[in-house]
């Protein structure tokens, strides 16, 4: 489903991404950890051309990301078709994002509605759903202001579900959270995964990852350190970078 091959990027003189090569199969659970700065987010940014790559090539379900290849050549796609993109690849922030003036289904229905041009009672029935499967069917009606923090990023997965996306791209989901509402969400994203969603999860609940994880990859410093099955990295890690690291957060 996603295959990065050789990925670098830079923001000026700070290389950030110092060939990143990894693969993602078809509903697969890919976590990413490592400490802060280490490029775990900047990665999942590039996957849906938030962040345009500098070197390397990154494809998801078979196609590059944000360019076309003719040849031996490989040209920029126009916004407009990057946009066309995006629409399969749901993603979810650490902070939730949600519109502030709309009700959690208004938050929920928008896009299909907007980009997708799905007529608004189609929308409004799915969005009805996937409220009812995060668990929040009751709070329909209500605006961001009032919903906890665990509410308000359930929605913000509601709302990423609604585009019936291919692959969801979590960025630390639960790290905004109070720690009692960290549980609901992962719940949530249990619940994904046992459903076949394919889902790269940059996290530092290293509890899911071993519990829901398929993969785990520790990154640092723009690079991948070592991966494998999460259990075998948590549990005896091969690399003294892994293991300091580990020994902080577990």
């Amino acid at each position: 489903m996603v295959k990065a091959e050789a990925v670098h990027k830079s923001f000026g003189a700070s290389h950030v991404l110092k060939g990143i090569d990894l693969e993602v199969a078809p509903r697969e659970v890919f976590c990413l950890v490592g400490p802060s700065g280490s490029g775990k987010s900047t990665f999942l940014r590039c996957i849906n051309h938030l962040e345009k790559i500098s070197a390397g090539r990154l494809s998801v379900d078979g196609q590059l990301v944000g360019y076309r290849q003719k040849g031996d050549k490989i040209y920029e796609l126009k916004e407009r078709e990057v946009a066309a993109q995006r629409r399969d690849i749901g993603m979810v922030f650490q902070r939730f994002n949600l519109f502030p003036h709309m009700t959690a289904l208004e938050n929920v229905t928008e896009a299909p509605v907007q980009v997708k041009g799905e007529t608004r009672a189609n929308a409004v029935e799915r969005a009805q759903r996937l409220l009812d499967r995060v668990g929040l069917r009751d709070k329909a009606g209500h605006y961001p202001a009032q919903l906890s923090g665990g509410q308000q990023q359930r929605v913000a997965i509601a709302r990423a579900l609604a585009m019936e996306p291919k692959l969801m791209l979590f960025d630390e989901p639960t790290s905004a959270l109070d720690p009692e509402l960290v549980g609901e969400v992962l719940d949530v994203m249990r619940g994904l995964a046992e459903d076949g969603m394919t889902m790269i999860v940059v996290t530092h609940e290293m509890g899911f990852a071993r519990e829901v994880g398929d993969s785990l990859v520790f990154m640092d410093d723009g690079v991948v350190v070592e991966s494998g099955r999460p259990r075998d990295v948590l549990t005896d890690p091969r690399h003294e970078r892994t293991k300091s690291f580990l020994s902080k957060v577990l």
